[in-house]
């Protein structure tokens, strides 16, 4: 049976890969055209419902789109001009999280961080439902009682797609994403050409409406209208800050692969979005039941073609709308690749727990793809799939993270001025982009709070303050591990590099199943020895390198793991040399610590037949569900692995103490 379940894992998952092999960085990481699909597609998809919310902002004054059509573009190259300082200032990735906890300080990367992991998972939701969408824009509208089940289950296959890897997912969607470009482009530039007569006096009839607008109604009422319409497509921009999220994942040079990613979205995004609004107002686009406007839109271009067969005209359309919902099926794709990546960096910070970190078989940060997929399926049933409801939530959370990101690149800015010559022209580009998403946030904010707005500023505010407690649980656990490693791992007096390898491997062995607190596996020798006087002629000192999700960054990270265990493991072995005790250490490094482990000590064991294993166990004095969820629960683990092979593991409880107060400083960690 349990065959039979590793069986279907890897067809549904795919075959495991060697975090260790070069080759396998090499193979996963993006060029920039690659990227442009899989991290662009979510701007580029938002032209199928930010646009279309701007344009239906302006209700019967619609003869204003002009204004939105430039604005559109303007601020598209703005956002995108900023955020490729984000991706220089942090070639790693982490984006608008990481340049809010370095630039302005920890509790802001905290609120954008929770702000990008809500924005994801209104990323898959938000994109999932508007595909949905437009198929059923072209099906009868007896069917629409359907619309839910088709977007939970295109939900769940995507969430599947993931669970495989991001570059296998990319190579499926990238038929269809071209697909969508290329008819949407013709489209485009067919129905501004087929009004080109109207292009010549659009901008001053549009001057002149305007005018008049205001001088019946007033400059308020009309600059508030536009303002209105113009914030309210603020889905329009989401996505542009997924480059820097996900800079790691780029392949060398990671910047320039990111500025050049970021020049493909921002051509495109600008060209797509501002076309469409101007399609809008050249073809006098009205919402119809049933259908988006982009539907309505395409389909009035389309059959002006002429064609006589009815059915080829709604042919090429159900085409146009397939290919539409495939893109935004991509865009979806791109919440399970930067949504897990957010959770891996703020895991890093301790601000969720661990397991975010930690990477499937297929390199994948499996537990945040399935978190990110979780909690957008029941966003979707809970929103019943509405699309004008999600694009608020999405809205609030994108800028949110714009504006932080931006604030903190004008602080950096300012600080630099000493430094750096010239840095105006940067400062600049950040105040503008912060003062166009301050000003985007605050008015999505007053117009939509009592209609959704209230319901984000809740989820995010309350992702905010658990991930506060989990912070401060995990600072206190760091802080009083180092007491620990303190008190019981002195500064070595003896040769470090001293060795005193066993001899006689039928002879009684202890092996100890050590991590990188060597106060820790101290406490756990030492009782072993008091425990067991005189009956151990071998110590074994066993570790396992986790290459978890900041690891696998770079090949840099994943040596500078390994350097850290070696030379915990060499401590250990020379500790046991100066006492006359022989010793060896075993290490092994993968994505899978639990597996990795069995198999090293079958290994061992197969080697030292009349061993026995211990393990240290954390133990907390107010023990519950939560402790036991945030800290690794592998020696329980391993001890029923190895009971069922006849083997024996002694679980060590090593007591978490309190700091006494004079001590607190001098163990504070630093994040």
């Amino acid at each position: 049976m349990k065959h039979f379940f590793q069986g279907m894992g890897r067809i549904l998952v795919g075959r495991p890969l060697d975090p260790l092999d070069p080759r396998t960085r090499h193979s996963l990481a993006l060029v920039a055209f690659l990227a442009w699909v899989g991290l662009g597609a979510d701007g580029l998809s938002s032209s199928a419902y930010g646009p279309e919310e701007a344009f239906r902002a302006l209700g019967e004054h619609s003869h204003l789109g002009l204004w939105l059509v430039i604005a559109t573009a303007v601020t598209v190259f703005v956002i995108a001009l900023a955020y490729n300082q984000v991706i220089e200032l942090f070639p790693s990735g982490g984006g608008g999280y990481k340049a809010a906890t370095k630039l302005i300080g920890p509790y802001a990367g905290l609120v954008s961080g929770s702000a990008l992991i809500i924005d994801y998972v209104l990323t898959i939701t938000i994109s999932v439902a508007a595909g949905v969408d437009a198929i059923f824009s072209f099906l009868p509208r007896d069917w629409l009682s359907w619309k839910l089940p088709a977007q939970v289950l295109a939900l769940l296959l995507l969430l599947g797609l993931n669970l495989r890897g991001m570059k296998e997912s990319i190579r499926v969607l990238l038929p269809l994403f071209l697909g969508f470009f290329v008819s949407h482009l013709f489209l485009i530039v067919y129905g501004i050409y087929h009004h080109v007569e109207v292009l010549d006096t659009l901008f001053t009839q549009t001057v002149q409406e305007t005018h008049e607008l205001a001088g019946t109604a007033g400059w308020m009422f009309t600059i508030a209208l536009l303002l209105k319409a113009y914030s309210l497509g603020g889905g329009t921009y989401t996505g542009l800050e997924a480059v820097s999220n996900n800079v790691n994942m780029l392949a060398e040079p990671r910047v320039r692969t990111g500025h050049l990613t970021m020049l493909y979205m921002a051509l495109s995004l600008a060209f797509v979005a501002s076309g469409i609004l101007l399609l809008y107002l050249l073809w006098d686009a009205k919402p119809v039941h049933g259908q988006t406007l982009n539907a309505v839109t395409f389909g009035m271009i389309i059959d002006s073609f002429g064609f006589e067969d009815p059915g080829l005209s709604h042919g090429l359309l159900v085409g146009v709308l397939v290919l539409e919902a495939c893109l935004l099926f991509v865009g979806a794709n791109t919440g399970f690749l930067g949504g897990p990546a957010v959770l891996a960096n703020m895991a890093a910070d301790r601000w969720v727990p661990r397991q975010f970190r930690q990477l499937s078989s297929r390199l994948v940060t499996q537990n945040g793809v399935l978190l990110m997929g979780a909690a957008a399926l029941a966003v979707l049933l809970w929103s019943r799939g509405s699309v004008h409801l999600l694009v608020v939530l999405y809205s609030i959370n994108v800028f949110i993270t714009f504006t932080l990101a931006m604030a903190g690149l004008c602080r950096h800015w300012l600080d630099q001025r000493r430094f750096m010559q010239p840095w105006r022209r940067s400062f600049l580009l950040s105040a503008l982009g912060f003062v166009v998403c301050a000003f985007i946030l605050l008015v999505t904010l007053v117009e939509k709070f009592a209609h959704g707005g209230w319901v984000t500023l809740l989820i995010t505010g309350s992702v905010a303050g658990l991930g506060l407690m989990i912070h401060r649980h995990y600072e206190g656990v760091a802080k009083q591990m180092a007491l620990i490693e303190n008190h019981f791992a002195p500064r070595p007096t003896w040769d470090i590099d001293a060795e005193n390898r066993p001899e006689d491997k039928a002879a009684p062995t202890a092996v100890f199943l050590v991590g990188s607190n060597r106060g820790a596996a101290m406490v756990m020798l030492e009782w072993a020895r008091k425990q067991f006087p005189e009956r151990f002629r071998n110590y074994l000192f066993v570790s396992v390198g986790e290459v978890d999700k900041q690891s696998f960054d770079g090949s840099g990270a994943i040596k500078s793991l390994q350097v850290r265990i070696d030379n915990s493991l060499r401590y250990l072995t020379s500790y046991c040399a100066s006492r006359g005790l022989r010793a060896a250490s075993y290490q092994a490094y993968g994505n899978d610590p639990l597996q990795e482990l069995s198999s090293l000590l079958e290994q061992v064991l197969a080697e030292y037949p009349d061993s026995l294993c211990f393990a240290s166990q954390l133990m907390f004095e107010h023990d519950h569900a939560m402790t036991r969820f945030l800290h690794n629960q592998m020696p329980l683990a391993m001890q029923r692995q190895l009971s069922l092979r006849g083997k024996e593991l002694v679980i060590v409880p090593l007591r978490v103490p309190e700091i006494p107060e004079d001590k607190r400083e001098r163990f504070s960690t630093s994040r």
